[in-house]
Formats: structure tokens, sequence, C-alpha cells
């Protein structure tokens, strides 16, 4: 009797331990935007047959390469209950002293890579000065720095087209195959941002003060915890997120797509020229590439 009491205690408790691992699993933050993916993947893989081949995928992956580079800085910033409203035009802003750099004032290709993506950097250190110097809100920070990186990118390039990008600008564009589909090298340089990302950020102490001050920042200084260095540390991540994904982007965006050799001569065209994008859509934060 004594032995049966035992073993239905212990199947207790393990379906008690079971049900709160689910319960915690379901509760976790990620969970939810990963639902949204899986019910919209199913959506589009039963209307098209052709939704999850390799190269279809691959496709999705390059079109969100720029996005995905650039949501690693948001979510440092908004991790630390902070905004960044200046990501589009200083982004642009950094395109396009890259590309003037290399093309207008010869440059060499990589001495201009690194100077705009240190453009992209100094808008994150005056964001990040101006947030934890003047203890001013990110919103209003950002709200200005956006504006001030818009007016520079149209200063800087009186709105030309820059053409005959060096080929090292155009090195993230070039593919290789993998499992049947052409994959780009910005793709993979994304992946493994994120994957930087996720290491900093769940096993070092800095990611853990990341957190920590984004949930409560007195019992975060309480701790010992630097908050200014913290804060101002995230804008210039973010900063220098800002610049990395316009080395992924002069590229055609479906640069891996195989089309006929008269296509192939046009997308080849535009891939190697930079524009600076019209007021209106520049002020949506984005830049055109063609």
């Amino acid at each position: 009797m004594t032995s049966l009491d035992t073993t239905s205690t212990e199947q207790q408790s393990a379906a008690s331990r079971l049900g709160g691992l689910v319960a915690k699993a379901l509760t976790a933050p990620a969970v939810a935007p990963l639902i949204a993916l899986v019910l919209t993947m199913t959506f589009f893989s039963v209307k098209s047959e052709n939704f999850l081949q390799a190269q279809n995928l691959s496709l999705v992956l390059q079109q969100v390469m720029v996005v995905g580079v650039l949501a690693i800085g948001q979510t440092v910033v908004i991790l630390t209950a902070g905004i960044d409203l200046s990501v589009g035009t200083v982004m642009a802003f950094g395109q396009i002293v890259m590309t003037k750099l290399a093309v207008a004032n010869g440059v060499p290709a990589l001495p201009a890579i690194a100077l705009g993506i240190l453009a992209c950097v100094a808008f994150g250190a005056l964001n990040g000065g101006l947030v934890t110097g003047l203890k001013l809100p990110a919103f209003i920070v950002t709200l200005g720095t956006f504006n001030i990186a818009f007016a520079l990118t149209h200063v800087y390039s009186d709105d030309l087209t820059f053409t005959d990008l060096p080929s090292e600008l155009l090195f993230f564009g070039r593919t290789f195959e993998l499992f049947g589909a052409d994959v780009t090298y910005g793709v993979v340089f994304m992946l493994l941002l994120y994957a930087l990302a996720w290491y900093v950020l769940t096993q070092t102490s800095s990611g853990r003060h990341v957190y920590a001050v984004g949930d409560n920042p007195q019992a975060a200084r309480l701790t010992g915890i630097g908050i200014n260095r913290v804060l101002f540390s995230v804008y210039v991540t973010a900063g220098l997120m800002r610049g990395s994904p316009r080395c992924c982007s002069w590229p055609a965006q479906n640069s891996a797509t195989r089309m006929p050799a008269r296509q192939q001569r046009t997308s080849t065209a535009s891939r190697r020229s930079c524009s600076v994008a019209p007021a209106s859509s520049a002020a949506a934060g984005a830049s055109s590439e063609r």
C-alpha cells in the first residue's frame, strides 16, 4: 500500500512539474511571435506550393536582412525602456557617406565603409550622450537626430545618384549555393549578428545589465550597475547596427534569383548604383538603392 502511494505521489509530482514547464513555455515572450510566424508560413504554404522551397525562403531572408540587422540595434534600445526614431535616416546618411567617398572622392572601398559606419556610430554616441548626460527623453533626442541625419543626407549627397560602385561594396550581395538555393553572404552576416546578439544578451553580464536597466533602473543602480554606461553603450551599439546593414543592401534584394541574360544585365546595372531617397520616402526611414 505504501509503495502504491509513493508511486502515485511521484507521478503527480512529475505531472505537476511537466505542467509547470508547459505553462512557463507558453507564457514566454517569444512564444506569441513564434506562433504568429508558424501560422503565417502555414497560410502562405497552403496558398502557394512554392513558398516552402529553398530558393523562395532564401529570397525571403534577402528581403528582410536589412531590417533584420536594424532590429538588433532597436531591440537593445527597447530593452532599456528607450526608443530610437532616427534609425532610417541615420542609416541613409551612413550609406551616402560610404558611397560618395568611394565613388566621388576616390577613397578606397574599405576605408569608405569604415568611415560610413563611424558616421552612424557617431550619431549613436550623440543620442547616448544626450540621453545620459542631459537626461533628455530618448523620444525627443532621437526625433531631433532623425531630422539632423535627414538634412545631412541631402546636403552631403546633393540628391545625386552614384553609380559604378567598387566591387568590395557589393560583396554581401554575392551568392553561394546551399541546399539548391542561392544564398547571399548578407544573409549569413545577418544570422551571425543574431547569434552574437543572443549570446551577449543571454550569456554575458553586460547583456544582463541591459535587462536590469530596462526593468528597474533604481534597483540596477543600487546593485552597482553603471546606468549611464549601459545606456550609452546601447545607443552606440544601435548606431553600429545602422551602419552594418548598408553593406548588405547595395546589391538588389533579389540578386539570388536566376534571371534571363537580359534581365541579369539590367539587375547588375541597378546593383552598382546608389541614390538618395526622395523626401517622402527618406522621412519614412528608407533610401533608394536603384
